[in-house]
């Protein structure tokens, strides 16, 4: 059998991760609907920020502002630092990020310990939360989050995991849609590539990026596939060893 090659136990995930992204790019984008996800939107947008802040400094600039909203998009503003490098960071950052946690969906030790990331991830936006509903579907989401572990042996870990890796991994698709359907305050990456580069219109960057995407998930989906070949039994044996439930 080809090493990439989908085990028994292995293809409900790669059918989950379609579901999810249907399911996301609804929740996403339907009026009222949209507030159900505004915890783990935070938790996405925040991190695709904190790509944005990361290379900024590295690259010598500093942050002016930002600004992490779940209906306005999150925003960025930083003065010096290498532009390109910066804008880049989002997208990639978010994308090779969502990949970590899609390969948690093909392993329960691995969800495991990407759930520490995901617990801490939820609560850190809300130093910039003031809207109560936001706050409390937090604590729901990780309350879920916790008693995620004691289902199945933490199985059902994997399918949280996974959820969220979809929603990072495919963050331009949820952006730009945004920014097509709804006018945001804030401009997608897409936009702010057309600005930099003005003669490549949004909508060739939007299309580049999506590419980007798509073969990104795709290796982090192949990977996960080559490295957890593991039957349930094995996993729960697996994921015993470390702080067992």
């Amino acid at each position: 059998m080809s090493p990439v090659a989908p085990t028994h136990d292995q293809v409900p995930v790669l059918y989950v991760i379609v579901v999810y992204a249907v399911v996301i790019f609804a929740f996403w984008n339907i009026p009222g609907a949209r507030v159900v996800i505004n915890p783990l939107k935070l938790f996405t947008i925040g991190w695709h920020e904190l790509c944005h802040i990361s290379l900024a400094i590295l690259t010598g600039g500093s942050v002016m502002r930002v600004c992490i909203d779940p209906d306005m998009g999150g925003c960025t503003i930083v003065s010096g630092g290498h532009p390109p490098t910066i804008l880049a960071a989002g997208y990639v950052g978010s994308t090779v990020f969502g990949g970590l946690f899609i390969m948690a969906g093909f392993d329960t030790l691995v969800s495991k310990i990407m759930s520490f990331v995901l617990g801490v991830g939820l609560i850190a936006p809300l130093a910039l939360v003031r809207n109560k509903l936001t706050i409390l579907l937090t604590v729901l989401y990780e309350g879920l989050l916790i008693g995620f572990w004691f289902i199945d042996h933490a199985q059902a870990l994997r399918w949280y995991c996974l959820f969220v890796g979809v929603m990072n991994a495919m963050y331009v698709v949820w952006d730009i849609a945004d920014d097509k359907y709804f006018r945001k305050a804030n401009d997608s990456d897409a936009t702010q590539w057309s600005l930099l580069y003005p003669r490549i219109p949004a909508h060739i960057w939007a299309t580049m990026w999506i590419l980007f995407e798509i073969a990104v998930l795709t290796g982090f989906v192949l990977l996960g596939i080559a490295a957890f070949k593991r039957t349930p039994e094995e996993m729960y044996a697996e994921a015993a060893q470390f702080l067992p439930t």
